[in-house]
């Protein structure tokens, strides 16, 4: 397997463009099930989550054509299956999001139960009871989701937590329903905003998104559209936590800063100067960062998917910062890894007190998930020597060319290529 060699100590300084979100970029590559026309998408990021999910939809016969750079056109005219096989969906969670458009267009889907990060337990039971609730006939075989459907009606149903995907699978299905479905308690996510603005480009009548409301008027079917993926503020945050590590100077365009209020605030309390356009941020830090607490929350809260790269800011960072983890239960697979590079950090349930330290010291970890994986890209930055990380698949799932982008700014990552085991 790969692995990363990061020799620390280096400021950062330089621009960074940002790339598409990837949790923006696959529910809306799987809404192109939703219509026979074609729809053509830019600021697709290029990494292994998307080439898994394109897969699975090639397998199921949407014709996906490449374009110049992150552009592609995905035309489900002819579809051979309404089947997404354990093999495919076994490394990502996301792969339920076919459930949805697969049963409100073609009448029934069998979809594996997914997988993905091992950060706890993220059931799709508030899928399947959402699409029961629009009436699907739904059983689980043999480790499959199987639903049928003449055609969803309409309803209000309400999910019993905020779930991203959860939502968005949902909406999807119901934008071909018959009349009027009402999603309470919905995700508010801007990747949420971002798949409601496109199927409304396609034809459907959402409105609401944003907001804990969704309502959606079905249509009898939609058309093709063209569509630019919402940056990812994701990336664009952990980039953020690098420099706030490592002291420097970066700018990030093609970034969203409107979609990161949380998170800016949070860098803006350790100490970074923050200065923001419509669509770039510059980012300096000239001194021990200062530490600051933080508890994960639903959108516009601050982000699950940024626990583990703040996290590692604080552990060089002037004092002792408490984190609390709200929305998965075993989020705090990293400590481990980061207490072998020396920061001190004491779990007690879903909270950490990370207590920062004068200086890290490279060693060799192995990444755990995905953005544990990115959190120990940071501490290896930051830190004295050089550092090591295995298992670094994860980091390839969420961030493209992480190492080459952090080098363009100063860096000193190399790739080190392996055998799979």
């Amino acid at each position: 397997m790969d692995k990363l060699l990061i020799s620390g100590g280096r400021r950062l300084k330089g621009e960074i463009p940002v790339s598409g979100a990837k949790n923006a970029a696959l529910p809306i590559l799987c809404a192109s099930l939703l219509t026979s026309d074609s729809l053509q998408l830019e600021n697709v990021p290029e990494l292994n989550d998307i080439q898994t999910t394109l897969h699975l939809l090639r397998q199921l016969g949407v014709n996906v054509q490449n374009g110049h750079g992150s552009t592609l056109t995905l035309c489900a005219a002819q579809i051979d299956s309404v089947e997404a096989p354990y093999d495919l969906v076994k490394t990502m969670r996301a792969s339920i999001l076919v459930l949805g458009p697969l049963l409100t267009r073609f009448g029934e889907a069998r979809v594996s139960l997914p997988g993905g990060c091992a950060i706890g337990q993220r059931p799709v039971d508030q899928h399947i009871k959402g699409l029961a609730a629009l009436g699907a006939d739904i059983k689980i075989e043999h480790g499959y989701v199987v639903a049928s459907a003449k055609r969803l009606k309409g309803t209000t149903l309400r999910t019993d937590m905020v779930t991203v995907t959860g939502t968005e699978n949902l909406m999807m299905a119901a934008v071909l329903a018959e009349g009027r479905t009402i999603l309470e308690n919905a995700a508010c996510e801007p990747e949420v905003i971002d798949l409601a603005n496109m199927l409304n480009s396609m034809g459907a009548r959402i409105q609401g998104q944003g907001t804990g409301r969704i309502i959606i008027d079905g249509v009898e079917r939609l058309h093709g559209a063209s569509h630019n993926v919402v940056p990812d503020r994701i990336e664009a945050g952990t980039f953020l936590c690098a420099v706030g590590a490592t002291g420097g100077d970066i700018t990030l365009h093609n970034a969203a800063p409107d979609t990161m209020g949380a998170i800016l605030e949070k860098l803006r309390e350790t100490g970074m100067q923050l200065e923001c356009g419509p669509d770039w941020i510059r980012a300096r830090m000239d001194q021990r960062p200062r530490a600051t607490g933080f508890r994960t929350q639903e959108y516009p809260g601050f982000p699950t998917d940024m626990q583990a790269q703040l996290m590692a800011l604080n552990t060089v960072a002037d004092g002792t910062a408490v984190i609390v983890e709200n929305i998965f239960e075993n989020r705090f697979m990293h400590v481990l890894e980061l207490g072998r590079m020396g920061a001190r950090i004491d779990i007690d349930g879903a909270t950490a007190v990370v207590t920062g330290v004068p200086a890290l010291s490279g060693a060799t970890v192995m990444a755990t998930d995905l953005r544990a994986s990115a959190s120990l890209v940071i501490a290896g930055l930051a830190a004295e020597g050089q550092t090591t990380i295995e298992r670094i698949y994860h980091l390839d799932r969420g961030y493209e060319h992480m190492e080459s982008k952090l080098n363009s700014v100063g860096a000193d990552i190399q790739r080190i290529s392996g055998k799979r085991s």
